[in-house]
């Protein structure tokens, strides 16, 4: 297969990628509106309370109860931190979001092993903590 062939088809295999997930971006841009119209964000406050750890906790546990893809975690991340979220919480949400899945437990521990899955989503739900506050430290440092 030349170059040129293999390019085209990169290419086809990217845009039909890109408009399978349209629909996906459209409903979460839709709801992230709906959210910020219907909750000030004053709100935010009661749930945040700019502790590095705590603030880490909680955005790792709404990532990881919520289930989703990459790209969706990018649009919402960046809509909380508009909203005055911590940076460390929305780093932590965003990692627990893409590495955690409670939604899919379930099924991953009747195909993995309960023992696996339960290891596999509590590490990763340590793991969000740790790279979320080294990221933000890091950050700073900058």
């Amino acid at each position: 297969m030349s170059g040129k062939n293999t390019a085209a088809s990169s290419l086809k295999m990217a845009a039909k990628s890109l408009w399978g997930a349209a629909p996906m971006l459209t409903g979460v841009v839709l709801l992230v509106g709906l959210a910020k119209a219907l909750i000030p964000n004053s709100a935010y406050g009661y749930f945040f309370s700019h502790n590095m750890l705590v603030d880490s906790f909680i955005g790792a546990g709404v990532g990881s109860v919520l289930a989703g893809n990459p790209v969706t975690s990018y649009i919402l991340g960046g809509e909380f931190l508009h909203s005055g979220i911590s940076l460390v919480a929305v780093t932590a949400f965003i990692v627990a979001w893409v590495t955690v899945g409670i939604v899919q437990f379930p099924l991953e521990s009747s195909l993995l092993g309960r023992r696996f899955a339960v290891l596999r989503n509590v590490t990763s739900f340590i793991l969000s903590i740790i790279v979320a506050v080294i990221t933000v430290v890091l950050v700073g440092m900058l």
